[in-house]
């Protein structure tokens, strides 16, 4: 007895497994062209179009051959499946396309789109062949890649520029070039201007500074912020002095965090942090197999803590990747009683960078401690 309550979901495994050679799925086309739109010189409403069309063609796979995969729909027929876009508005968009490359028309004698039939099967058919979009799916995935990457460079480099212009505030830069700053951080900019205006505030900077500054490299298991916005509020937000509060807390903490020398660190080893902080494991319950998983994953709790991208390099390049990567999960342990955790990490930070801190002694203090080795962490 067949069920008819419930209809059959998604595409039926012989279409999988009939797939034509060197065909390619359609759907996928369209979103490695969405990504690499720029670079082809589209805008979203061509996309439209090309997706309009896409959904003329029945099958998935879209064949490679040259004129095997022709659609034929009238204007009023793309017009509707565009929300009755104007005529003379589609016609632009279809030329785009054809002048791109992406698609190819082919026109019968009078200019019309149609068919014809040669029994179950079409004999010939007039109108915009789509096989071309199906050839450059090679050349769609290396544009993508490039995009992906170009996209991390520019990332990098405006959290780079929000570093240098948060430094330049402290040291008394010329006024026209942090406002340029602030200005680019607010925009769409390319790459080259980016790096011209990064190399011009390094230039300002003192000396020693462009050494203590992180080198621009792209780290798959870095996450980048999400807005340009973040970016802003750190600069509003960092640069603010301790308050007398918070002042007048420190000295609860300094004798746990001058424990020891840092040259205990030394002796610190994945599976010991593993061991003594258990907190990530409600995130993360596999154990790191090595310190760059380690990394990745402080670098991944950093943001749930409410630690600054800025702050976190900032320890990173004291520390070193992987004592802060420990200090963080230690702070993790006792998150619920720290206030502020990005305020805390800072003045770890200016301890390490004294000497007269020690993640060893953290970790040793955690360890003695009856509750899953928690130490008394305020703030």
């Amino acid at each position: 007895m067949q069920d008819t309550s419930r209809h059959p979901v998604g595409r039926p495994l012989s279409a999988c497994l009939t797939a034509q050679v060197g065909s390619h799925d359609k759907w996928a086309l369209l979103r490695d062209l969405t990504i690499a739109a720029e670079d082809f010189g589209l805008g979203h409403r061509p996309l439209s179009v090309l997706k309009a069309l896409l959904s003329f063609w029945p099958e998935r796979e879209l064949p490679s051959t040259p004129g095997g995969a022709i659609v034929f729909p009238s204007n009023r027929a793309l017009s509707e499946r565009l929300s009755g876009m104007p005529e003379s508005t589609l016609r632009r968009h279809l030329a785009a396309l054809t002048a791109r490359g992406i698609i190819h028309r082919h026109d019968s004698a009078n200019g019309k789109r149609f068919a014809r039939r040669a029994g179950s099967e079409i004999g010939v058919a007039f109108g915009f062949d789509l096989s071309p979009l199906a050839r450059a799916a090679s050349a769609l995935e290396r544009a993508v890649t490039e995009v992906t990457l170009r996209r991390e460079r520019i990332a990098v480099l405006r959290a780079r520029l929000g570093m240098l212009r948060q430094r330049l505030l402290e040291t008394g830069a010329p006024e026209e070039l942090l406002e340029a700053a602030r200005l680019l951080l607010r925009r769409k900019c390319s790459e080259d201007v980016l790096s011209a205006i990064v190399s011009r505030l390094e230039a300002e900077l003192p000396t020693q500074a462009p050494d203590d500054i992180p080198a621009l490299t792209v780290s798959g298991s870095v996450p980048l912020s999400a807005s340009n916005t973040q970016n802003e509020r750190h600069i509003q937000e960092s640069d603010r002095p301790y308050s007398d509060s918070e002042s007048a807390q420190q000295p609860k903490v300094t004798p746990l965090e001058t424990a020891g020398p840092a040259e205990k660190d030394t002796r610190l080893t994945v599976p010991m942090i593993a061991e003594t902080c258990r907190e990530y494991r409600a995130f993360f319950p596999e154990a790191p197999k090595g310190w760059h998983e380690l990394v990745a994953i402080s670098q991944r709790l950093a943001p749930m803590m409410g630690i600054e991208p800025p702050v976190l390099h900032e320890a990173q390049r004291i520390m070193g990747p992987e004592r802060a990567a420990a200090t963080l999960l230690c702070l993790l342990e006792r998150h619920a009683q720290i206030r502020k955790p990005g305020a805390y990490l800072r003045r770890l930070t200016q301890m390490a960078q004294r000497g007269s801190f020690s993640v060893f002694s953290l970790l040793s203090a955690l360890s003695r401690r009856p509750d899953a080795g928690n130490c008394q962490l305020t703030i």
